[in-house]
This record gives C-alpha cells, structure tokens and sequence, in this order.
C-alpha cells in the first residue's frame, strides 16, 4: 500500500475539460476513443459500451481511460444512429446539447456530465493507460459522482478561485478512482504487471529526458548515455520493463505533444512537426495520420468543435 502512496504523490492531475448535455439523438460509436481520461456520470436515460454493451444505471459513472477504444451507446430508445468516431465529433452538436448543471438536474430528458482529465506520473507517463486499465462502470460510490457534480458547478462559476478550485477536485477525483480500483480489487493483474517500472529510477530518468527533448537527437545511443547502458542493451532494458520498445514509446510522445499543441496553438502543421522532432513535414502527416485515423489539419478542426 506504502507504494501506491508513493504513486499517488507523484501523480500530476490537470483538469481539461466539463460538460452537461443533453442528448438530442441516441447514437452508437463503435469505436469511441478520446484522447483524454473521460468519466461519463448517468444522470437519466440509458448509456451502455463495451462488446456486450453493458448497462450503465443512473447515478453510476462510467470510466474511459484515454486511448482505450470501445463501442459506446448513449441515449434511449430503440433507434440509434451508427456513426464512427470521427463523424460524431464533427457532428457533436446534432447528438448532444450543451446545457447548464441546473437544467440537467431539473429534466426529463436523457442526460448526462462528462468530465475530462489528465494525469501523469512525473508528468511524463499517463497513468491509466500506462496500467491498462481497461473501461469499466464505477457501481455504488457516491463519492466520486458528488465529486463530478461538484466540479461541473465549479465550472459554470465566475468567482475567484476557480481554477485552484478545479484543481483541487480533480485531484480528489483522482485519489477516489483509484481508492475505488484498490478497495474492489479491480484489475489485480494488470496492476501488479505494469506499475513495476515506475520503481527504476534510470527509467524514470529516461521519461524525463524525452519528455523535455522530444525535438532533438533521442537515438538509442543518446538513451544509452542517459540510462547509463550500453547501446546494444537500452532498446531491450526499455522493452523489458515497458512493454514497448523506446522508438515506440518517443513517437508516442511526440504524436501527444503535437495534439497539444494542435489544441492549444495557432502553430502550422510545419512548424508543431519540427517542434515535435520531425524534420520533414510529410512524414510527420504520414505518422499522425497513421497513429490517429485522420490527418493533423483534421484534428485541430475536431479539437475545436469539442467544446459545444
């Protein structure tokens, strides 16, 4: 338990985003994925994921960690509309509503709140999809759906404090996730697989190192120098402890940092590339598409028609 303490502590929790909506047209998404950890709390109607399209009650919380691809149906009702990921974000706002928390409190209709988060050990690694931890319903826990209603009346304040505020609950809505994950012993095996590495500090060591150089020289032979390895043994040392091969991994980052900096800049396509490590600027389209079904110039327009 000491070192589950220790985890936590080295957590960095970011608040992203919150919304209440109101479902305007039941759909399915066969294959839902974000980017970003999502908790979907069920406030009425019907939201069901997975293969077998398990049920979600109402007051229950279902949990996506980011990256994890599953089908995904919300509203009720006996006609859904089939749509691919890609065309329900650029159509969001014929399926869901944005509306306010006190709206969704008082209607009738099929509601639901998303909350999105971040969260990082040393701000490197993400949490969830580092454990690989699957989707799954949060049953009988009052607490972490409080803490969601708690946050969406945060975000609609205009008072001081607010980010600090925002913070704050997102970190306690974190700890209670993984309280959660402990006490019901969820994903035994996974857990006790994948949080071994994060005990090498030489590995810890090589995560900062390509977290701040993701636009230099991150050869093996560099990572070798970090880790204090040879050339030969790093790509296999990295391996054995991650489960992926470090080339892997640094396009994995690179790919994440130019998300970001799709969603948060004005920056060209040409310049967030070089920025990220990618000298030239048609590969880093060809590897972007590759890694996320649809080209950089498409996810930025995606990015900003998320906040309906």
């Amino acid at each position: 338990m000491e070192y589950y303490n220790k985890l936590i502590e080295s957590v960095n929790i970011r608040f992203l985003r919150g919304y209440n909506y109101q479902v305007q047209k039941p759909f399915a998404v066969a294959d839902h994925k974000e980017f970003d950890n999502m908790l979907i709390l069920l406030h009425n109607g019907t939201v069901k994921f997975g293969e077998d399209q398990e049920l979600l009650n109402e007051g229950e919380v279902l949990f996506l960690p980011g990256e994890k691809k599953t089908p995904l149906t919300i509203g009720g009702g006996n006609k859904h509309v089939d749509i691919s990921m890609d065309k329900f974000q650029e159509n969001k706002r014929k399926y869901l509503q944005s509306v306010s928390f006190k709206e969704i409190r008082n209607s009738e209709e099929d509601c639901i709140s998303v909350v999105s988060f971040e969260s990082k050990v040393f701000d490197v690694v993400n949490l969830f999809n580092s454990l690989d931890i699957p989707p799954f319903i949060i049953r009988f826990n009052d607490r972490i759906a409080i803490l969601i209603e708690d946050i969406m009346k945060e975000v609609e304040q205009t008072s001081i404090g607010k980010e600090r505020s925002l913070r704050a609950l997102s970190e306690a809505l974190v700890i209670e996730i993984l309280r959660h994950i402990l006490k019901n012993r969820l994903f035994v095996e996974e857990l006790s697989t994948n949080v071994t590495y994060f005990k090498d500090p030489r590995l810890i060591e090589l995560f900062k190192f390509i977290k701040t150089n993701l636009g230099g020289d991150l050869s093996n032979k560099v990572l070798a120098q970090v880790a204090n390895v040879s050339e030969d043994y790093v790509g296999q040392y990295f391996k054995m402890l991650t489960g992926i091969n470090p080339q892997d991994y640094i396009e994995y980052q690179r790919m994440e940092a130019a998300v970001d900096l799709l969603r948060t800049t004005k920056k060209s396509i040409r310049d967030i590339g070089k920025e990220v490590g990618y000298k030239d600027t048609a590969y880093f389209c060809r590897r972007f598409k590759m890694m996320y079904g649809v080209p950089a110039g498409k996810m930025r327009r995606r990015e900003s028609l998320i906040n309906v």
